[in-house]
Protein backbone atom coordinates (compact mmCIF):
# COMPACT_ATOMS: atom_id res chain seq x y z
CA UNK A 1 0.00 0.00 0.00
CA UNK A 2 1.15 3.49 -0.88
CA UNK A 3 0.85 6.98 -0.29
CA UNK A 4 -0.04 9.69 -2.85
CA UNK A 5 2.13 12.87 -2.41
CA UNK A 6 0.76 16.11 -3.74
CA UNK A 7 3.02 16.11 -7.01
CA UNK A 8 1.46 12.93 -8.02
CA UNK A 9 -1.67 13.73 -7.18
CA UNK A 10 -1.90 16.14 -9.72
CA UNK A 11 -2.01 13.61 -12.68
CA UNK A 12 -4.82 11.30 -10.15
CA UNK A 13 -7.30 14.48 -10.32
CA UNK A 14 -6.74 14.97 -14.03
CA UNK A 15 -7.49 11.48 -14.68
CA UNK A 16 -10.56 11.42 -11.99
CA UNK A 17 -12.12 14.92 -13.38
CA UNK A 18 -11.72 13.67 -16.74
CA UNK A 19 -13.70 10.10 -15.98
CA UNK A 20 -16.30 11.73 -14.00
CA UNK A 21 -16.78 14.09 -16.70
CA UNK A 22 -17.08 11.63 -19.46
CA UNK A 23 -18.95 9.36 -17.56
CA UNK A 24 -21.81 11.81 -16.87
CA UNK A 25 -22.08 13.07 -20.36
CA UNK A 26 -22.58 9.46 -21.21
CA UNK A 27 -25.52 9.19 -18.67
CA UNK A 28 -24.13 7.50 -15.76
CA UNK A 29 -24.58 8.46 -12.31
CA UNK A 30 -22.62 7.96 -9.30
CA UNK A 31 -23.06 5.30 -6.54
CA UNK A 32 -20.85 4.91 -3.20
CA UNK A 33 -21.04 1.56 -2.00
CA UNK A 34 -19.02 0.73 1.25
CA UNK A 35 -15.65 -0.68 1.75
CA UNK A 36 -16.72 -3.73 3.31
CA UNK A 37 -18.85 -6.41 2.34
CA UNK A 38 -20.21 -9.50 3.49
CA UNK A 39 -17.42 -12.48 2.38
CA UNK A 40 -20.76 -14.53 0.64
CA UNK A 41 -21.31 -11.51 -1.86
CA UNK A 42 -18.10 -11.89 -3.56
CA UNK A 43 -18.04 -15.88 -3.40
CA UNK A 44 -21.20 -15.97 -4.74
CA UNK A 45 -20.24 -13.47 -7.65
CA UNK A 46 -16.39 -13.65 -8.23
CA UNK A 47 -16.91 -17.45 -7.72
CA UNK A 48 -15.13 -19.85 -5.27
CA UNK A 49 -12.09 -21.39 -7.04
CA UNK A 50 -10.86 -17.79 -8.83
CA UNK A 51 -7.21 -16.32 -7.57
CA UNK A 52 -9.01 -13.46 -5.64
CA UNK A 53 -11.46 -15.45 -3.81
CA UNK A 54 -8.54 -18.47 -3.02
CA UNK A 55 -5.48 -16.40 -2.80
CA UNK A 56 -6.23 -12.31 -2.58
CA UNK A 57 -8.82 -11.41 0.00
CA UNK A 58 -8.72 -9.57 2.96
CA UNK A 59 -11.38 -11.15 5.52
CA UNK A 60 -11.73 -10.87 8.54
CA UNK A 61 -14.44 -12.05 11.59
CA UNK A 62 -16.38 -8.92 13.39
CA UNK A 63 -16.88 -9.19 16.94
CA UNK A 64 -19.99 -10.94 16.49
CA UNK A 65 -18.31 -13.41 14.35
CA UNK A 66 -19.45 -12.63 10.89
CA UNK A 67 -17.05 -12.97 7.92
CA UNK A 68 -16.57 -9.52 6.48
CA UNK A 69 -14.16 -8.71 3.15
CA UNK A 70 -12.46 -4.86 2.08
CA UNK A 71 -13.65 -5.56 -1.83
CA UNK A 72 -11.62 -6.89 -4.11
CA UNK A 73 -13.54 -5.18 -6.83
CA UNK A 74 -16.72 -2.95 -7.51
CA UNK A 75 -19.20 -5.30 -9.32
CA UNK A 76 -20.86 -6.81 -6.94
CA UNK A 77 -20.64 -4.29 -4.46
CA UNK A 78 -22.74 -2.56 -6.99
CA UNK A 79 -25.13 -4.99 -7.93
CA UNK A 80 -26.32 -5.80 -4.54
CA UNK A 81 -26.77 -1.92 -3.55
CA UNK A 82 -29.06 -1.88 -6.96
CA UNK A 83 -31.37 -5.18 -5.47
CA UNK A 84 -31.13 -3.95 -1.67
CA UNK A 85 -32.43 -0.55 -3.30
CA UNK A 86 -34.39 -1.59 -5.94
CA UNK A 87 -33.07 1.08 -8.33
CA UNK A 88 -34.65 -1.46 -11.15
CA UNK A 89 -37.87 -0.51 -10.57
CA UNK A 90 -38.60 2.18 -13.47
CA UNK A 91 -35.85 0.98 -15.64
CA UNK A 92 -32.82 0.33 -16.79
CA UNK A 93 -29.53 2.36 -15.23
CA UNK A 94 -26.46 3.29 -15.58
CA UNK A 95 -23.93 3.98 -12.78
CA UNK A 96 -20.50 4.69 -11.99
CA UNK A 97 -17.98 4.49 -8.88
CA UNK A 98 -14.78 5.12 -7.51
CA UNK A 99 -12.59 4.59 -4.88
CA UNK A 100 -9.94 2.14 -3.23
CA UNK A 101 -10.17 -2.03 -3.70
CA UNK A 102 -7.93 -4.37 -1.40
CA UNK A 103 -6.38 -7.80 -3.19
CA UNK A 104 -3.66 -9.45 -1.18
CA UNK A 105 -1.37 -9.80 -4.68
CA UNK A 106 2.22 -9.66 -4.97
CA UNK A 107 3.21 -5.61 -5.33
CA UNK A 108 4.34 -5.04 -8.83
CA UNK A 109 4.89 -1.87 -11.33
CA UNK A 110 1.39 0.29 -10.60
CA UNK A 111 0.15 -2.69 -8.61
CA UNK A 112 -0.53 -2.32 -5.42
CA UNK A 113 -2.82 -4.07 -2.38
CA UNK A 114 -4.53 -1.16 -1.98
CA UNK A 115 -5.35 0.10 -5.50
CA UNK A 116 -8.08 2.57 -7.04
CA UNK A 117 -10.83 1.46 -9.60
CA UNK A 118 -13.02 3.77 -11.83
CA UNK A 119 -15.67 1.34 -12.65
CA UNK A 120 -19.09 1.30 -15.07
CA UNK A 121 -22.05 -0.89 -14.80
CA UNK A 122 -25.14 -0.92 -17.26
CA UNK A 123 -27.69 -2.81 -16.28
CA UNK A 124 -31.32 -3.75 -17.86
CA UNK A 125 -29.36 -3.37 -21.25
CA UNK A 126 -30.02 -6.65 -23.14
CA UNK A 127 -27.89 -5.70 -26.44
CA UNK A 128 -24.83 -5.41 -28.00
CA UNK A 129 -25.10 -1.71 -28.16
CA UNK A 130 -23.99 -1.02 -24.75
CA UNK A 131 -21.10 -3.21 -25.03
CA UNK A 132 -20.20 -0.86 -27.71
CA UNK A 133 -20.56 1.89 -26.08
CA UNK A 134 -18.42 1.43 -23.38
CA UNK A 135 -15.91 0.07 -25.45
CA UNK A 136 -16.04 2.98 -27.79
CA UNK A 137 -16.41 5.78 -24.68
CA UNK A 138 -13.22 3.98 -23.05
CA UNK A 139 -11.94 4.72 -26.36
CA UNK A 140 -12.86 8.61 -25.82
CA UNK A 141 -11.06 8.78 -22.70
CA UNK A 142 -7.65 7.49 -23.85
CA UNK A 143 -7.64 10.26 -26.53
CA UNK A 144 -8.82 12.84 -23.75
CA UNK A 145 -6.23 11.73 -21.34
CA UNK A 146 -3.64 11.75 -23.96
CA UNK A 147 -2.83 8.31 -24.72
CA UNK A 148 -2.13 6.41 -27.74
CA UNK A 149 -0.75 3.25 -27.95
CA UNK A 150 -3.16 1.07 -26.40
CA UNK A 151 -4.75 -1.65 -28.33
CA UNK A 152 -8.65 -3.16 -27.65
CA UNK A 153 -8.76 -6.74 -27.68
CA UNK A 154 -11.89 -8.52 -27.39
CA UNK A 155 -13.37 -12.06 -26.99
CA UNK A 156 -17.20 -13.82 -26.72
CA UNK A 157 -17.31 -16.18 -23.69
CA UNK A 158 -21.10 -17.39 -24.80
CA UNK A 159 -23.51 -18.39 -22.72
CA UNK A 160 -23.78 -21.52 -20.05
CA UNK A 161 -24.33 -24.13 -22.31
CA UNK A 162 -21.07 -23.05 -24.36
CA UNK A 163 -19.03 -22.84 -21.29
CA UNK A 164 -19.85 -26.02 -20.31
CA UNK A 165 -19.28 -27.84 -23.27
CA UNK A 166 -15.80 -25.59 -23.94
CA UNK A 167 -14.94 -26.98 -20.06
CA UNK A 168 -15.81 -30.44 -20.68
CA UNK A 169 -13.44 -30.07 -23.65
CA UNK A 170 -10.96 -28.25 -22.01
CA UNK A 171 -10.64 -30.81 -19.44
CA UNK A 172 -10.41 -33.83 -21.30
CA UNK A 173 -7.51 -31.96 -23.27
CA UNK A 174 -5.73 -30.75 -20.50
CA UNK A 175 -6.12 -34.45 -19.00
CA UNK A 176 -3.82 -35.77 -21.74
CA UNK A 177 -1.22 -33.26 -21.24
CA UNK A 178 -0.97 -33.33 -17.48
CA UNK A 179 2.85 -33.64 -17.45
CA UNK A 180 2.95 -30.39 -19.02
CA UNK A 181 0.59 -28.69 -16.39
CA UNK A 182 1.53 -26.35 -13.93
CA UNK A 183 0.84 -26.18 -10.02
CA UNK A 184 -1.99 -23.55 -10.50
CA UNK A 185 -3.28 -25.48 -14.21
CA UNK A 186 -3.43 -28.66 -11.77
CA UNK A 187 -5.45 -27.37 -9.56
CA UNK A 188 -7.73 -25.59 -12.00
CA UNK A 189 -8.14 -28.52 -14.18
CA UNK A 190 -11.96 -30.23 -12.67
CA UNK A 191 -12.87 -26.43 -10.78
CA UNK A 192 -12.01 -23.53 -13.52
CA UNK A 193 -9.55 -24.90 -16.60
CA UNK A 194 -11.37 -22.04 -18.14
CA UNK A 195 -8.62 -19.99 -16.36
CA UNK A 196 -5.61 -22.08 -17.61
CA UNK A 197 -6.04 -20.10 -21.20
CA UNK A 198 -5.62 -17.18 -19.63
CA UNK A 199 -1.68 -18.42 -17.93
CA UNK A 200 1.05 -16.22 -18.07
CA UNK A 201 3.70 -19.19 -17.85
CA UNK A 202 5.75 -18.98 -20.50
CA UNK A 203 6.14 -23.11 -20.46
CA UNK A 204 2.67 -23.63 -21.24
CA UNK A 205 1.93 -21.08 -24.50
CA UNK A 206 2.39 -23.94 -27.10
CA UNK A 207 -0.28 -25.86 -24.78
CA UNK A 208 -2.58 -22.87 -24.26
CA UNK A 209 -2.45 -22.15 -27.81
CA UNK A 210 -3.98 -25.78 -29.20
CA UNK A 211 -6.25 -25.70 -26.54
CA UNK A 212 -9.79 -25.84 -27.38
CA UNK A 213 -11.37 -22.75 -28.65
CA UNK A 214 -14.48 -21.20 -27.38
CA UNK A 215 -15.45 -19.43 -30.68
CA UNK A 216 -16.32 -23.55 -31.56
CA UNK A 217 -18.68 -23.45 -29.05
CA UNK A 218 -21.05 -20.59 -29.12
CA UNK A 219 -24.55 -21.20 -29.47
CA UNK A 220 -26.50 -19.20 -32.77
CA UNK A 221 -27.65 -16.05 -30.09
CA UNK A 222 -23.64 -15.49 -28.74
CA UNK A 223 -22.77 -15.75 -32.08
CA UNK A 224 -25.05 -13.10 -33.48
CA UNK A 225 -24.54 -10.96 -30.47
CA UNK A 226 -20.97 -10.89 -31.08
CA UNK A 227 -20.42 -10.00 -34.56
CA UNK A 228 -23.43 -7.51 -34.00
CA UNK A 229 -20.49 -6.20 -32.04
CA UNK A 230 -18.05 -6.00 -34.04
CA UNK A 231 -19.71 -4.56 -36.57
CA UNK A 232 -20.71 -1.46 -34.06
CA UNK A 233 -17.09 -1.00 -33.52
CA UNK A 234 -16.35 -1.13 -37.24
CA UNK A 235 -19.43 1.71 -37.64
CA UNK A 236 -17.01 3.75 -34.97
CA UNK A 237 -13.94 2.89 -36.17
CA UNK A 238 -12.16 1.64 -33.52
CA UNK A 239 -9.54 -0.96 -34.45
CA UNK A 240 -9.50 -3.80 -32.43
CA UNK A 241 -7.88 -7.66 -32.35
CA UNK A 242 -10.40 -10.86 -31.53
CA UNK A 243 -8.19 -12.80 -28.46
CA UNK A 244 -9.55 -16.35 -28.74
CA UNK A 245 -7.83 -16.76 -25.42
CA UNK A 246 -9.30 -13.91 -23.62
CA UNK A 247 -11.44 -15.41 -20.40
CA UNK A 248 -11.35 -12.11 -17.38
CA UNK A 249 -11.02 -13.38 -14.15
CA UNK A 250 -14.53 -13.49 -12.65
CA UNK A 251 -17.01 -16.30 -13.27
CA UNK A 252 -19.59 -14.08 -13.67
CA UNK A 253 -19.28 -13.07 -17.26
CA UNK A 254 -20.77 -14.53 -20.11
CA UNK A 255 -21.13 -13.36 -23.86
CA UNK A 256 -18.55 -10.33 -24.32
CA UNK A 257 -15.40 -9.69 -22.97
CA UNK A 258 -12.90 -7.06 -23.40
CA UNK A 259 -9.32 -5.56 -22.37
CA UNK A 260 -7.71 -2.20 -23.09
CA UNK A 261 -3.88 -3.27 -23.37
CA UNK A 262 -0.50 -1.56 -23.56
CA UNK A 263 3.00 -2.98 -24.06
CA UNK A 264 4.55 -0.05 -21.90
CA UNK A 265 4.03 -1.38 -18.79
CA UNK A 266 5.57 -4.86 -18.67
CA UNK A 267 3.99 -8.57 -18.66
CA UNK A 268 1.14 -7.01 -16.92
CA UNK A 269 0.04 -4.70 -19.73
CA UNK A 270 -4.06 -4.20 -19.26
CA UNK A 271 -5.19 -1.33 -18.25
CA UNK A 272 -8.74 -1.77 -18.24
CA UNK A 273 -11.58 -4.78 -18.82
CA UNK A 274 -14.78 -5.59 -18.52
CA UNK A 275 -17.77 -7.52 -20.67
CA UNK A 276 -21.27 -8.73 -19.79
CA UNK A 277 -22.42 -10.95 -17.08
CA UNK A 278 -26.55 -11.42 -17.67
CA UNK A 279 -26.47 -13.60 -14.92
CA UNK A 280 -25.08 -11.89 -12.21
CA UNK A 281 -28.69 -9.74 -10.91
CA UNK A 282 -30.41 -13.01 -10.87
CA UNK A 283 -27.61 -15.00 -8.92
CA UNK A 284 -27.49 -12.49 -6.39
CA UNK A 285 -31.33 -13.00 -5.61
CA UNK A 286 -33.17 -10.41 -8.25
CA UNK A 287 -34.85 -10.91 -10.91
CA UNK A 288 -33.29 -11.75 -14.53
CA UNK A 289 -31.58 -8.78 -15.76
CA UNK A 290 -28.93 -8.06 -18.26
CA UNK A 291 -26.20 -5.92 -17.75
CA UNK A 292 -22.26 -4.91 -18.62
CA UNK A 293 -19.53 -3.24 -17.17
CA UNK A 294 -15.88 -2.27 -17.08
CA UNK A 295 -13.68 -0.91 -14.83
CA UNK A 296 -9.78 0.28 -14.72
CA UNK A 297 -7.41 1.28 -11.93
CA UNK A 298 -6.00 4.28 -11.59
CA UNK A 299 -2.51 3.52 -10.17
CA UNK A 300 -1.74 1.79 -13.67
CA UNK A 301 -3.74 4.85 -15.99
CA UNK A 302 -1.11 7.30 -13.95
CA UNK A 303 1.90 5.23 -14.44
CA UNK A 304 0.58 4.91 -18.14
CA UNK A 305 0.48 8.77 -18.42
CA UNK A 306 3.97 9.33 -17.01
CA UNK A 307 5.23 6.78 -19.60
CA UNK A 308 3.67 8.87 -22.53
CA UNK A 309 5.30 11.72 -20.62
CA UNK A 310 1.50 13.18 -20.25
CA UNK A 311 1.66 16.59 -17.86
CA UNK A 312 -1.67 17.34 -15.31
CA UNK A 313 -3.16 20.44 -16.99
CA UNK A 314 -2.96 22.90 -14.57
CA UNK A 315 -3.72 26.55 -13.70
CA UNK A 316 -0.99 29.23 -12.90
CA UNK A 317 -1.19 31.60 -9.84
CA UNK A 318 -2.07 34.81 -10.67
CA UNK A 319 -1.40 36.56 -7.35
CA UNK A 320 0.58 36.46 -4.42
CA UNK A 321 -0.15 38.74 -1.51
CA UNK A 322 2.61 39.96 0.39
CA UNK A 323 1.65 42.44 3.29
CA UNK A 324 3.55 44.15 6.25
CA UNK A 325 1.41 45.03 9.68
CA UNK A 326 -1.76 44.00 11.28
CA UNK A 327 -4.04 46.25 9.18
CA UNK A 328 -2.32 45.42 6.57
CA UNK A 329 -3.32 41.64 7.06
CA UNK A 330 -6.43 42.16 7.47
CA UNK A 331 -6.62 44.49 4.02
CA UNK A 332 -4.91 41.86 2.32
CA UNK A 333 -7.23 39.26 3.64
CA UNK A 334 -10.18 41.06 2.31
CA UNK A 335 -8.40 42.08 -0.83
CA UNK A 336 -7.46 38.12 -1.77
CA UNK A 337 -11.36 36.91 -0.78
CA UNK A 338 -12.51 39.76 -3.52
CA UNK A 339 -10.00 38.88 -5.48
CA UNK A 340 -10.91 35.05 -5.47
CA UNK A 341 -14.78 36.24 -6.07
CA UNK A 342 -13.61 37.44 -9.04
CA UNK A 343 -11.98 34.05 -10.30
CA UNK A 344 -8.66 35.30 -9.66
CA UNK A 345 -6.23 32.48 -8.19
CA UNK A 346 -4.40 34.30 -5.15
CA UNK A 347 -2.10 32.70 -2.59
CA UNK A 348 -1.78 34.90 0.92
CA UNK A 349 1.51 35.12 2.12
CA UNK A 350 0.84 33.96 5.78
CA UNK A 351 3.26 33.97 8.47
CA UNK A 352 6.32 36.25 9.23
CA UNK A 353 8.53 37.34 7.00
CA UNK A 354 10.55 40.79 6.01
CA UNK A 355 9.56 42.74 2.89
CA UNK A 356 12.77 40.81 1.01
CA UNK A 357 11.95 37.20 2.19
CA UNK A 358 7.87 37.29 0.68
CA UNK A 359 9.18 38.31 -2.13
CA UNK A 360 11.60 35.48 -2.78
CA UNK A 361 8.48 33.70 -1.86
CA UNK A 362 6.30 35.62 -4.39
CA UNK A 363 8.39 34.90 -7.21
CA UNK A 364 9.02 30.90 -6.10
CA UNK A 365 5.18 30.64 -6.19
CA UNK A 366 5.02 31.40 -10.11
CA UNK A 367 2.20 33.69 -9.86
CA UNK A 368 2.41 36.64 -12.57
CA UNK A 369 2.10 39.53 -10.07
CA UNK A 370 2.89 40.26 -6.62
CA UNK A 371 0.19 42.56 -4.59
CA UNK A 372 1.85 44.02 -1.70
CA UNK A 373 -0.48 45.75 0.62
CA UNK A 374 1.15 48.02 3.38
CA UNK A 375 0.08 51.09 5.49
CA UNK A 376 -0.23 53.52 2.87
CA UNK A 377 -2.38 51.26 0.50
CA UNK A 378 -4.37 50.43 3.47
CA UNK A 379 -5.02 53.91 3.91
CA UNK A 380 -5.74 54.70 0.44
CA UNK A 381 -7.79 51.89 0.10
CA UNK A 382 -5.51 50.42 -3.02
CA UNK A 383 -3.20 48.15 -3.71
CA UNK A 384 -0.01 47.68 -5.51
CA UNK A 385 0.50 45.47 -8.54
CA UNK A 386 3.94 44.28 -9.46
CA UNK A 387 4.61 42.52 -12.75
CA UNK A 388 6.78 39.35 -11.89
CA UNK A 389 6.43 37.12 -15.47
CA UNK A 390 6.01 39.89 -17.93
CA UNK A 391 7.66 43.88 -18.50
CA UNK A 392 5.93 46.71 -16.82
CA UNK A 393 6.24 48.71 -13.80
CA UNK A 394 4.62 48.77 -10.08
CA UNK A 395 1.53 50.56 -10.21
CA UNK A 396 -1.00 51.04 -7.27
CA UNK A 397 -4.72 50.54 -8.40
CA UNK A 398 -7.85 50.07 -7.31
CA UNK A 399 -9.02 46.69 -6.27
CA UNK A 400 -11.42 47.08 -9.33
CA UNK A 401 -8.56 48.13 -11.91
CA UNK A 402 -6.46 45.32 -10.25
CA UNK A 403 -8.77 42.76 -11.36
CA UNK A 404 -9.15 44.29 -15.19
CA UNK A 405 -5.62 44.09 -15.01
CA UNK A 406 -4.61 40.87 -14.45
CA UNK A 407 -7.87 39.71 -16.63
CA UNK A 408 -6.61 41.51 -19.36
Amino acid sequence: MNDILPDEAALWMFVEQTTRQLLTSYGYGNIRMPVVEETRLFNRSIGEVTDIVEKEMYTFNDRNGDSLTLRPEGTAGCVRAVLEHNLLYDGPKKLFYEGPMFRYERPQKGRYRQFHQFGAEALGFAGPEIDAEQIVMLGRLWRQLGLTEVELQINSIGDSEARAQHRAALVRYFESHQDQLDEDARRRLYTNPLRTLDSKNPAMQALVEDAPKLADYLGDEARAHFERLQSLLNAAGLAYRVNPRLVRGFDYYNRTVFEWVTTKLGAQGTIAGGGRYDGLVEQLGGKPQPACGFAFGTERLVLLLREHDVKAPSRQLDVYIIHAGESAAAYAMQSAERLRDAGVAAQMHCGVGSFKAQMKKADASGARFAIIVGDDEVAAAELSLKPLREPGEQQRLSLDAVIARIGS
